[in-house]
């Protein structure tokens, strides 16, 4: 009896001394950038739901496997507040601080523009799932993104409106202090007159960052008579300005991007939103494969479907944690391993994510796919055509 208690022992010893060597790894440390508060608390909930799923994914198998040891992950999460000086000083203290490998986010490019340089400067891998700003990477070789450019976007959006519309002229709204607003509007009105002319864009008009009343600008732009006006705006905006065009009787079509993606855009603009139609990363509706699987993970976790901000965001971690696997050992040299790090993620011949397939150019932006989506009657994104370069 005693022999067989004593072989249990072993038994039971061994197993403690296994799950004490895992825990005895170090874990790698990845930090979050993201607007937990602000103008768009939904980019920054999405981003974080996305994180942890996958974070609780990866540690059930007992961690990040790299050169034969795994290595549980913590993800630090500082709020950003969407605002581009807070921004800058939470990554600063993810880097110096708390030391943490690498940098996912900020999202929206008015955060992930002054955050990149800090990024930059201080030698650390940073990856913005959702900004499409070319000034983000521009120059920066620490830093990369997940989502398409702006340079991209801007003709996919003119493009698709221009035969979906049959336009011929066009009117911009966007938000005058916003990087990613503004830098898309000025994409889009050089690709619209370099295709219709000088004075296709009838209207070029812009608001604040605080702005809920846009009757004077919208005015302005209904008495133009554009064929449809391109709206560069965060979800936020979307919904009360597409509500107001419509109170003051222009019944034209509107064309989005890839901002309006957020699960809370319907919440916010319900009917009048029905029927439009945006560029951006992927559409829920109606995935196959590693997309839906991931679409229905996050929405019996979160009672959702994941938005394009949450999708990028899955995309980004998995680049960083195969650049990390890629460095073949975890060096306590944090520098060391940042730098790996970055090597790596530049020298990905191709990443299948969950948004399309990918490969970066030499700024750090991926060579990738954009879709069309229509918001359907019953409020769904739904795939309208895909656009590749």
């Amino acid at each position: 009896m005693i022999k067989h208690v004593c072989a249990a022992c072993a038994l039971v010893g061994a197993a403690v001394l296994s799950s004490s060597a895992l825990a005895a790894e170090a874990p790698i440390k990845i930090g979050f950038p993201i607007p937990l508060t602000g103008e768009i608390p939904k980019v920054g909930e999405s981003s974080k739901y996305a994180a942890e799923l996958f974070r609780e994914e990866v540690n059930a198998k007992g961690g990040l496997e790299v050169g034969g040891k795994k290595y549980p992950l913590e993800f630090i999460y500082e709020n950003n507040e969407a605002k581009p000086e807070t921004a800058v000083n939470v990554t600063l203290k993810l880097i110096t601080r708390d030391n943490v490998l690498a940098i996912v986010g900020p999202q929206s490019s008015r955060q992930a523009v002054p955050a990149g340089a800090v990024a930059n400067d201080n030698e650390t891998p940073m990856i913005t799932p959702w900004s499409t700003n070319p000034d983000a990477t521009r120059n920066r070789p620490w830093v990369f993104r997940a989502a398409f450019l702006d340079d991209f976007q801007a003709p996919v959006a003119a493009n698709f409106a221009a035969k979906q519309f049959k336009a011929k002229t066009a009117a911009v709204l966007f938000e005058i202090s916003n990087d990613y607003s503004k830098g898309l509007a000025d994409s889009f009105r050089a690709v619209w007159e370099k295709q219709n002319g000088k004075d296709s864009v009838v209207a070029y008009e812009s608001h604040g960052p605080k702005d809920n009343d846009f009757s004077a600008q919208l005015t302005k732009i209904i008495a133009d008579k554009p064929d449809f006006i391109f709206l560069p705006e965060n979800y936020s905006f979307v919904a009360p300005i597409v509500t107001q065009a419509r109170d003051l009787g222009y019944k034209g079509p509107f064309m989005g991007s890839d901002a309006w993606g957020s699960a809370e855009l319907m919440m916010l603009c319900k009917n009048a939103c029905k029927g439009l139609f945006f560029s951006t990363h992927y559409a829920a509706a109606g995935a196959k494969g590693a997309t839906k699987e991931f679409i229905d993970k996050y929405n019996k976790k979160y009672g959702y479907v994941p938005d394009d901000v949450a999708a990028l965001t899955w995309d980004a971690i998995g680049i960083v944690t195969e650049a990390i696997q890629k460095t073949g050992a975890v060096d306590k040299d944090t520098r060391k391993m940042r730098k790996a790090i970055r090597d790596n993620m530049a020298s990905i011949k191709e990443f299948k994510g969950i948004t399309g397939n990918m490969r970066f150019d030499n700024q750090g932006d991926p060579v990738k796919c954009a879709v069309i989506v229509e918001i359907d009657q019953q409020g769904q994104f739904t795939f309208k055509e895909s656009v590749c370069p």
